[in-house]
Parts: C-alpha cells; structure tokens; sequence
C-alpha cells in the first residue's frame, strides 16, 4: 500500500449549499497541489409524481440548477473561475450520480451537510452514501464556522 498512485481527477459535488461551496474551494486547493483537474458536479431531475397527476410548474429543473452551480462556482472563486476547475450539470439523483462519477474520480470531495439545494431534492444523507459507496477515496468537508 506504499504504491503512490497520480491524482487526476477529483469530482466535487455541489448543491449550493455552504458545506458544497466550501468542499469546492478545498476540492481545488488539493487539486491545484497535485496538477489535478477538479469537476464540480451538480445534480437534477424532476420529482417523482402520481400516477395521473399532472403537476403544474415542474419544469426548468436543469436551468435552476445550472444557475445553482454557477453560483456556487462563483461563491469559490470570484469571477475568475481556476482553469482546473470544469462544471458539470447531470439529470439524476445526488447519491447516484456521485457514487457513478467516483468510478472515474481519483477522489470525491462533498459537504458535509447540504440544504437540499433546489426545492429539497436532495433529501437524505449524500454524504454518509458517499463515503459508504463510492469508488475512490472520500473527502467530507464541513462548512467553517461562522465568526
């Protein structure tokens, strides 16, 4: 186990929440010291509905998330996003997605506690499904006190 092994890519999941802002900025301080790339990775998809229901406004999902990330990106970085840094937006649930994206990560970074982003639809522990089942090793972050 003393094998070192390149760091290329490390995924970073983001919901807009301070704990994903701030696992963002830590994704891309390890990132930057290992000449690694850093993909910070939103998710989306629509609720689930009833059988014959039709809801009403449940549509531009993937846009408010799109400008979630943005935002987030921004939040970490000021106007000047780092050239290591690339966004990703995908359709899916959070769990999911993260714990796929980290059969190709070298590592995953994600908050401790996100606020469920857009409209709760990120309900439950993302983090602890995380670290239980994903790929390649795991970095939980926790948003810095406030002072």
């Amino acid at each position: 186990m003393n094998e070192a092994r390149d760091v290329r890519t490390i995924v970073v999941g983001v919901d807009g929440s301070d704990a994903s802002v701030e696992a963002l900025k830590r994704g891309q301080g390890l990132a930057e010291q290992l000449g690694a790339q850093v993909v910070a990775l939103a998710c989306w998809d629509y609720p689930p509905v009833y059988d014959g229901y039709v809801a009403m406004g449940i549509n531009d999902f993937d846009v408010r998330a799109g400008e979630i990330l943005n935002e987030s990106v921004a939040k970490a970085f000021g106007p000047e996003t780092p050239p290591n840094v690339e966004t990703r937006l995908v359709q899916g649930r959070p769990r999911h997605t993260l714990i796929d994206a980290s059969r190709t990560a070298d590592m995953l970074v994600v908050g401790r506690r996100g606020h469920g982003g857009f409209g709760g639809l990120l309900l439950g522990s993302v983090s602890s499904a995380c670290v239980a089942h994903a790929h390649c090793p795991v970095l939980v972050v926790h948003t810095p006190e406030k002072r």
